[in-house]
């Protein structure tokens, strides 16, 4: 079967006044179907230049990235984002900013309310429709922003360190909350994340960058033994600290 994303040979630089820095050379990697991708390297490597890319924010120098045709048959807006911040509007109410994507894209149809009142319901937030952003703790916020993306019905998700603005506690409890709701939807998603912890219990392949120029130095599958996997259940598994000591090793060689 066709990998949902399959990203190929692809290299981009960015261009100055005062010159060229090459941020990606020749990285190669795919997605498939309901799996959930890490994506880790060293601070300034190119991460969030990756998530650009697939967005289509911006175009590749040479290789290319396809995204599988069921993908943008089947779905509105085949991919979604979330960033660090939520970016939700102030002078809206949560729930107004929640409709904001399928205002934008016309789409306020009585089926797509009905799926936004039922994700209000599922996350917690049914009690909250009304109230301001600044009302709400940055967990609430997190999930208020999850709504908004998952709105629009995408396929795939792009999450650009989401969780990194939150408290730890809060950050555990909310990357726990977004792991079983994407998963219950069988969604797919890339992480990208500074957090090597957050990389292995989140996702199912880890791609492990250089410096810049990245490249990709390993990917690696994470399985561990556990019969059901969570984020937080998945940071007691025997196999944990061991992939933890691999990826640290690989970002610190």
């Amino acid at each position: 079967m066709k990998p949902l994303l399959d990203v190929h040979d692809v290299s981009y630089s960015y261009h100055t006044l005062s010159g060229e820095t090459k941020a990606l050379n020749r990285l190669s990697f795919q997605v498939q179907f309901n799996e959930f991708l890490g994506i880790v390297g060293p601070s300034g490597c190119g991460k969030s230049t990756i998530l650009s890319l697939i967005f289509g924010l911006l175009s590749p120098e040479s290789g290319e990235i396809k995204i599988h045709e069921a993908l943008c048959k089947d779905h509105t807006m085949p991919i979604g984002y979330m960033l660090q911040k939520d970016h939700l509007l102030e002078w809206r109410t949560i729930y107004e900013n929640a409709l904001l994507g399928l205002e934008i894209n016309h789409q306020m149809t009585p089926a797509r309310l009905k799926a936004v009142d039922q994700m209000f319901r599922d996350y917690g937030l049914e009690h909250f429709k009304n109230a301001k952003p600044s009302q709400l703790s940055g967990g609430m916020r997190q999930r208020a922003a999850l709504i908004r993306t998952l709105a629009l019905n995408p396929g795939l998700l792009l999450l650009d360190e989401p969780f990194s603005a939150l408290d730890y506690q809060t950050r555990l409890n909310v990357s726990e909350d977004i792991y079983t709701i994407l998963k219950k939807k069988h969604k797919s998603a890339i992480l990208v994340t500074h957090d090597i912890s957050e990389a292995i219990s989140f996702c199912d392949r880890i791609v492990v960058l250089t410096n810049r120029p990245a490249t990709i130095k390993e990917i690696v599958p994470i399985h561990l033994s556990i019969e059901e996997k969570t984020p937080l259940k998945a940071r007691s598994a025997k196999e944990f600290q061991d992939y933890f000591n691999r990826l640290w090793g690989d970002l610190n060689d």
